[in-house]
């Protein structure tokens, strides 16, 4: 029910002035961040003005060409009245932060909010929510820690509260996402990268997860894509609601909140995690107590994995999930407080490029920190010393390409490698593989190893064997789990996850090669937002080369591949550049290319290769490779229903079409 302020609180503006006082207050603040004034909505729960209490705090961030008013879809008549009544009946404030850039606003409605696009960076809505939740927690009464702050939001706001909670999983101990937008770009300015919630899902492994969809939502596509990557990670807390409606819109808002309601009342959300992953796309960043600093120049993420008191690995890629390491001259960590002040600890680094070892120490400071170097090819560090226990054995990435990705019906080793992070020997360890995907089938599971040695890799790959099942489409996930044994009985175990090609994968109808080469070629246009389209001509010059359509040694190219029929019934003999997959160690993919969609408005990039045959690469080696194009379509069936609503608008679909493909390099 609606409340009436018999007063105004200091500082806050009164909505609808001359009528009946509203169910929320409008008030400004001065934002260091900004330089400016800035605008916020809150709802205060019933009775807040005549209490002492304190209360949780639920952040609602708008969509595309909203404000914090949450007012521009529906004129104020749906989601501010559920949240006014939730707040009336529940002990909790929301408070809806103001996405509002004005460069991008052309009036006080209708604009791009949170300065994420990919030519951004000039405001950093992650330091100004921070600088929001001081203000508010300074102003109200609020329950002032991580397990009491949550994040929701739609749309854009949606990747917002995924987004941020990612970003500060020690500041936000909850989020939740109505039809959240798919990718969009963060990082400084002039360094952003590509940011996609679903390949940065373990940033949430202790938080609380909700994602709500509605069947007609527009974008439904990607919202399944988001949610089957949480899905399938088990160490990430999770839920997930699909409600029948016809428009992209903030539905069980109520039931969503009681979501939020559940994960304040939850006392293990007080606990810092003993074991942590981490992705950033800034150079600078806290996390956890931890303080991490490089100068990468260019687009970049930087990943903290399996964090414990023992070590961690460091990574970076330049685009995720996939990308190669980037440059920089180093990375600076300062751990958590966590050590024993003024104690001496050994350090173990594997580099992760050169497999080499080395060994060195580092003392504790005053603070408990201990401050360690890595580097931007990846490392994996391990301590030894007052207050940790033996480090386990350290099962390394399979490949350095992101997931492993293979051809079905052929019998594969398993690229298992495992590391020992200690100063002295492993000796007994005992590898066993299994699986629950009836896809896999594991034909030589085990592995004994009698020894390891100090700060050394082994490598019992050989010993495994496995066999993938496919069907048609796309690559198919399946996943294994290997269970170390050592130490006499310990048992750790890790997940690998693998992405299965399709059977079959057919050839291509025909391949072009641009190495320096100006190529016109067909390329589908939608017509509208409710279908149709054609054929329009693109003329393009791309790659690095003599330009005679022949990838040779030293020279860069992207594939243009003709497909007879691509998603949309109008989209025929088109041409589509590819991304590009192999694991043949001649080739490496330098650049991903990144392209708006024709007339989609998710955000989401078309997402192609430039490649690069490495000079020196023999005369007469073939390389095979899976060229992977992207389609999509604006599919409108005008005579769905949604109970009596008509489909409000044409569903974004996409899919990708795979080929096999291979060439053997020609003599020079």
């Amino acid at each position: 029910m609606k409340r009436l302020f018999r007063c105004l609180l200091p500082g806050l503006l009164l909505a609808g002035a001359g009528h009946a006082a509203a169910p929320f207050l409008d008030g400004t603040y001065h934002s260091q961040v900004f330089a400016g004034v800035r605008h916020y909505r809150i709802f205060l729960p019933h009775g807040y003005e005549a209490s002492a209490q304190r209360y949780p705090v639920i952040y609602y961030f708008h969509g595309h060409s909203d404000r914090y008013t949450l007012e521009k879809y529906d004129d104020g008549k749906d989601t501010v009245p559920k949240i006014a009544a939730f707040t009336a009946q529940h002990d909790v404030i929301v408070v809806a932060p103001d996405g509002y850039v004005a460069r991008d606003y052309e009036g006080f409605y209708g604009g791009s909010p949170y300065d994420v696009r990919r030519d951004g960076g000039d405001y950093d809505f992650g330091e100004y929510f921070l600088e929001l939740t001081r203000f508010i927690d300074g102003k109200y009464r609020t329950l002032a820690s991580r397990r009491f702050r949550a994040t929701s939001g739609l749309s854009m706001g949606g990747f917002m509260s995924l987004y941020l909670s990612a970003r500060y999983p020690d500041v936000v101990g909850s989020a939740s996402a109505f039809n959240p937008a798919p990718e969009l770009y963060a990082g400084e300015k002039g360094r952003r990268s590509l940011w996609r919630p679903k390949d940065h899902v373990l940033n949430h492994e202790a938080t609380r997860i909700r994602l709500v969809r509605a069947s007609g939502d527009y974008i439904s596509q990607y919202h399944e894509e988001t949610r089957a990557a949480y899905a399938i990670s088990h160490s990430v807390p999770f839920e997930f609601r699909q409600d029948e409606y016809h428009r992209h819109w903030a539905t069980s808002i109520g039931e969503t909140f009681e979501f939020h309601m559940r994960a304040f009342a939850d006392a293990a959300l007080d606990t810092v995690p003993a074991e942590w992953n981490y992705d950033s796309a800034y150079t600078q960043f806290h996390v956890w107590g931890a303080d991490v600093s490089t100068e990468i120049a260019t687009p970049a993420v930087i990943s903290l994995e399996h964090v414990t008191k023992g070590g961690l690995r460091v990574r970076t890629r330049q685009w995720s999930p996939d990308g190669p390491p980037a440059s920089c001259a180093g990375i600076q960590i300062r751990t958590a407080p966590v050590y024993q002040p003024g104690a001496r600890y050994g350090v173990s680094v594997l580099s992760l490029a050169t497999g080499q070892a080395r060994q060195t120490t580092a003392t504790a400071g005053r603070d408990g920190r201990v401050a360690l170097d890595a580097d931007c090819g990846g490392e994996e560090i391990s301590l030894r010393g007052p207050g940790i226990e033996a480090q386990a054995p350290v099962l390394l990435p399979p490949t350095a390409k992101g997931a492993w990705r293979v051809l079905p019906a052929r019998v594969l080793s398993l690229p298992v490698r495992i590391f020992n992070p200690r100063s002295t020997p492993l000796t007994g360890v005992r590898a066993t593989l299994s699986s629950q995907y009836p896809t896999v089938e594991i034909l030589r599971g085990e592995a004994l190893i009698e020894t390891i040695a100090p700060s050394g890799v082994a490598d019992p790959g050989s010993e495994f064997q496995v066999r993938f099942t496919a069907g048609e489409g796309d690559f198919a996930h399946a996943r294994l789990q290997l269970a170390i044994s050592y130490d006499g009985g310990k048992v750790r175990s890790r997940d690998i996850d693998v992405l299965v090609a399709p059977d079959p994968v057919p050839a291509p109808i025909a391949v072009e090669v641009l190495d320096g080469r100006t190529r016109t070629f067909p390329v589908f246009r939608q017509k509208g937002n409710n279908g149709g389209g054609g054929s329009i001509a693109r003329t393009v010059t791309e790659g690095q080369g003599n330009g005679n359509g022949i990838l040779e040694p030293g020279e860069r190219a992207t594939f243009w591949v003709k497909t007879a029929q691509g998603l949309d019934p109008f989209d025929k003999n088109n041409w589509r550049r590819a991304k590009v997959y192999s694991d043949s160690p001649w080739i490496e993919e330098v650049a991903d290319i990144q392209e708006d969609k024709q007339r989609e408005w998710t955000g989401a990039q078309n997402r192609t290769s430039l490649i690069e045959l490495k000079p020196g690469t023999p005369a007469g080696t073939e390389i095979p490779v899976i060229l992977d194009c992207e389609s999509w379509s604006f599919r409108y069936t005008p005579d769905v229903r949604y109970g009596q609503e008509p489909l409000y608008q044409a569903f974004q679909l996409h899919k990708h079409y795979l080929f096999t493909w291979k060439w053997k390099v020609a003599q020079p």
